[in-house]
């Protein structure tokens, strides 16, 4: 049994003519077979008319985590830049989402089994949050982490790509627009692709693009999206697995029962039912479950040098397996606390680094505090040779989160926490992080909440731990 190929809401304009097939055929060429929902889109996305006008301007794609809708974005992206010379922008809320889908397109570039696609290559820039490929035929693509200030430096776009979706706001799409006004291709065309947004999650944007296409959609209006339909949670039976193959056209191929199964154990079942059965609740959640006032978090900026003092580690993996993120606090002999995020990357380089960084720490560090399933226990076993002391690798219970997550918001509050203001990913995680409920009390949530989870789980173990290695130690 497979996942339904066909989408609950599929709102497009005719077309007579498609480049679809032939991207779909590139694609396949060079390794990265589309199935069958897949190029149903991307048919849609690179519908023309007689005139070989594309017949959709603005397409939308919601569907639940791990589907495969980045493959979609990828062989429109990679069709447009070999075929056609498109100029396009890739947008992501996250920078570590930029890089991954950067990473899966430049590959496909750089793969010597293709000596006709590396030829056509004038240059790849690898810069973090600046990554770019451009080709001899003109075309170009440039990755991005969406902000008013990146979004100057563009100009001449055919195609912009909204990636997490759910994370546009108003904003950003105003300093991004003047770049797809002043391409000169002729042709213009904006995807946004994500999950529906969650709690504390901006959500306007896509979600009025979403009512646009349901209520009144223009002429070259699209809108594929796979969900349950329901007024309130309690409407949805979260355990029916024919909900599961309906939501989930990637469920018996790339995803299998047992893994759904799990995650429908270790979530709320809002959280079910938004991220992988794809449901938008009826009524916009707002942000008055913030867990840190921006104008707090902000106060506590510093640019001085990491201080000396109790160190400790804190590692959260991502409940839905796609990311870690490293943390580390010190605590100075005068009570002061400095949190810095050390380093997030996607689970797909394992665990190897994380494990290896931690272990020439060892003896330095007063405990490593790591949360989460996937991945965690392997984490655990590859410490064990170094980490031996008793309480030096700590796996925290939920209490012990949710008292982590008040350490660190009352450090805020009181000013006794520092970060370094450079560290913006650390920053949008803390300011958009939402008031989980667990265990009687909260715990830090949301989309983009790892980073900030791991700096709670290090000050609190900084805090707690009876173990002190050193007098003197430094984060790094």
């Amino acid at each position: 049994m497979t996942g339904s190929q066909i989408p609950r809401i599929r709102v497009e304009p005719d077309h007579l003519l498609t480049d679809g097939a032939a991207a779909a055929a590139l694609m396949e060429a060079y390794g990265v077979p589309l199935a069958e929902w897949q190029r149903l889109v991307v048919d849609a996305w690179l519908g023309k008319d007689l005139s070989g006008n594309y017949t959709v301007t603005s397409a939308g794609l919601s569907a639940p985590r791990q589907n495969g809708k980045n493959v979609c974005l990828e062989c429109r992206e990679f069709f447009g830049l070999v075929i056609r010379g498109e100029r396009i922008l890739h947008t992501a809320h996250q920078v570590v989402t930029g890089k991954k889908s950067f990473r899966r397109l430049e590959r496909m570039f750089t793969d010597r089994r293709h000596p006709e696609i590396q030829k056509l290559v004038r240059y790849i820039r690898y810069t973090n949050g600046e990554e770019a490929i451009e080709l001899e035929n003109g075309g170009s693509i440039e990755f991005s982490a969406r902000s008013r200030q990146r979004a100057r430096g563009f100009a001449g776009i055919s195609l912009v790509v909204y990636d997490e979706a759910q994370e546009l706001t108003d904003d950003q799409v105003d300093a991004i627009m003047p770049t797809l006004s002043a391409s000169s291709t002729g042709q213009r065309q904006i995807i946004y692709t994500g999950t529906p947004p969650y709690p504390g999650c901006p959500g306007t944007v896509f979600r009025r693009r979403r009512q646009v296409c349901l209520t009144d959609p223009g002429p070259k209006d699209a809108w594929h999206e796979w969900s349950v339909a329901a007024d309130s949670i309690q409407d949805i039976h979260v355990d029916d697995s024919g909900l599961w193959y309906m939501c989930n056209p990637a469920l018996g191929i790339n995803l299998s029962e047992e893994f759904t199964a799990e995650e429908l154990r270790t979530q709320t079942a809002d959280g079910f039912a938004r991220e992988r059965l794809g449901w938008w609740s009826p009524v916009l959640e707002t942000k008055d479950d913030l867990a840190i006032p921006a104008a707090a978090w902000d106060a506590c900026r510093s640019p001085a040098k990491k201080p000396e003092g109790k160190t400790a580690y804190g590692v959260k993996f991502v409940y839905d397996g796609s990311a870690v993120a490293l943390c580390g606090a010190v605590i100075t002999p005068e009570g002061k606390s400095r949190v810095s995020l050390i380093d997030m990357k996607p689970t797909g380089h394992g665990t190897k680094w994380l494990a290896d960084w931690l272990n020439e720490r060892a003896d330095k560090a007063a405990c490593v505090v790591i949360d989460g399933r996937n991945g965690a226990d392997v984490l655990v076993d590859k410490l064990s040779e170094k980490w031996r002391a008793k309480g030096a690798v700590v796996r925290p219970t939920a209490r012990d989160v949710v008292s982590a997550a008040s350490t660190l918001c009352g450090a805020v509050n009181e000013q006794t926490v520092s970060w370094y203001f450079g560290q913006e990913l650390l920053r949008e995680s803390a300011v958009t992080a939402t008031k989980r409920p667990l265990a009687g009390g909260w715990a830090f949530g949301g989309d983009n909440s790892a980073p900030v989870e791991a700096a709670a789980l290090a000050l609190w173990g900084a805090k707690t731990s009876k173990r002190d290695p050193t007098k003197k130690m430094r984060i790094g």
